[in-house]
């Protein structure tokens, strides 16, 4: 039986169910935290800071919590991770509720949040290919359903939630997300263990960390499929920067609008998340991926030129659906060719760098706009993606993608089948550095 034709594995649908759960929550209280902030101050920076808190802890322990979750069992960190967030998320409720919140304690909140949302995605970034296998075919499939969730709840149902929930009380987005967590812990909890990639070694945090980021930067696969996030939060930051601003000075819409707007590169996403495997089929991973990637140029040019609301929204939908059908090709190749051992730190590398990109995206953005015009980001913005493309076009290769899924094993067997040894191909061979990485030589064979 081929890969389109077998079915995901039962425990699939407890963790799609759980991630659609958590995501209603992150979408309540994506919008709930800065109307909380918002209570409190009209300071811009202070409201930045809520922002930001929630990012540094990607920027700061990223390849180290990589790391940490290639230590640990990877389904236990997932549930203690969302557990620890529920309980997390009753200390500001209760200080809602007695009226002593402070934007001090939300910015520490948005932190921990954040530490846990990097425990919990790269601990579910790694345990996807134990659950379902390393067959590329599935691994969509399932990244497909994960991600059109994803979208639909934290873009689509979790914000206007959050907004109406905040009407009833200043505690009651923040409890109806801490219950969403638990109610996540408790399906995680009853996910299938999985064997630890790797036993009790001897080599230092910081080594192991170090041997997990140098696989990424020396193996020009995974670096390409890292610079395509990392420059790609470059150029959409710095139009998310100023697109409120373009969108009411050049293209004349109204707060009401400005969401319908938003809301039509969301849809863009759950389209291109759902067509994502028709296009690996049909054109190959790696072509795809190329593709989708100079949609996404063009896609912000068509914007940057639009002469009406309706031609902005359709360039955003379309933009939406190249980053959909990205993110979807795009941590699926990863899993299905990177050792079982490394998945964590090379899931946290790719996500840090992505994260640090955006900070200098948002500044671009500012700086552009400030010194030029409104639409010179936006202009900026393509022109990076486009040059973005051409240069991880060979990195990314149909060619390079089925070498790689050669020599990892990916060859559609069932779960139970070969988790992928080190790369040799394009990732393999003795300067490949997992080779000199010490916890490789006492990894179990997940077999």
């Amino acid at each position: 039986m081929t890969s389109d034709l077998r079915k995901l594995p039962t425990g699939f649908g407890r963790l799609w169910t759980a991630q659609t759960i958590s995501s209603l929550g992150d979408g309540v209280s994506h919008a709930a935290l800065p109307l909380l902030a918002l209570t409190l101050t009209r300071n811009p920076m202070a409201l930045a800071v809520v922002t930001a808190a929630g990012t540094l802890p990607w920027l700061l322990f990223g390849v180290l919590g990589g790391a940490l979750v290639d230590r640990w069992d990877r389904r236990r960190t997932m549930w203690v991770t969302d557990a620890a967030r529920a309980v997390l998320l009753a200390i500001p409720a209760v200080a809602a509720a007695l009226d002593v919140l402070s934007i001090p304690l939300l910015a520490a909140v948005a932190f921990l949040l954040g530490l846990g949302g990097l425990f919990f995605d790269t601990a579910a970034t790694a345990y996807l290919p134990d659950l379902v296998g390393r067959d590329p075919a599935l691994l969509e499939r399932a990244n497909s359903r994960l991600r059109s969730a994803q979208t639909a709840m934290s873009g689509f149902a979790g914000p206007p939630a959050g907004s109406a929930l905040l009407a009833l009380g200043r505690a009651v987005p923040l409890l109806a997300d801490a219950v969403s967590f638990m109610l996540s812990a408790l399906l995680v909890r009853t996910l299938p263990a999985m064997p630890r990639p790797v036993p009790e070694v001897r080599e230092g945090l910081l080594r192991q960390a170090r041997a997990g980021a140098s696989y990424v930067f020396r193996d020009r696969l995974l670096l390409g499929l890292a610079l395509r996030p990392a420059v790609g939060n470059i150029a959409f930051l710095a139009v998310e920067t100023v697109l409120a601003l373009f969108a009411h000075d050049r293209l004349g819409i109204d707060t009401y609008g400005f969401g319908l707007l938003l809301t039509a590169e969301a849809t863009g996403g759950l389209l291109g998340a759902g067509i994502a495997s028709f296009l690996g089929r049909r054109l190959g991973t790696g072509t795809a991926l190329t593709c989708t990637a100079a949609v996404e140029g063009l896609a912000i040019l068509g914007l940057a030129t639009a002469p009406n609301p309706y031609v902005a929204g359709l360039a955003l939908a379309v933009c939406g659906a190249g980053m959909g059908a990205t993110m979807v090709l795009a941590p699926s190749l990863r899993q299905a060719v990177v050792p079982a051992h490394l998945m964590g730190r090379v899931a946290s590398t790719s996500r840090m760098l992505a994260m640090c990109a955006a900070p200098v995206g948002a500044f671009l953005g500012g700086w552009l706009a400030t010194a030029y015009d409104i639409r010179t980001p936006l202009y900026a913005a393509a022109v990076l993606l486009l040059a973005m493309t051409a240069v991880t076009a060979s990195m990314t290769s149909n060619r390079r993608v089925e070498a790689a899924l050669r020599a990892a094993g990916a060859t559609g067997g069932p779960p139970g089948g070969p988790a992928g040894g080190p790369p040799g191909g394009p990732a393999g061979g003795p300067d490949d550095p997992a080779a000199k990485d010490p916890s490789q030589e006492s990894a179990p064979d997940l077999r």
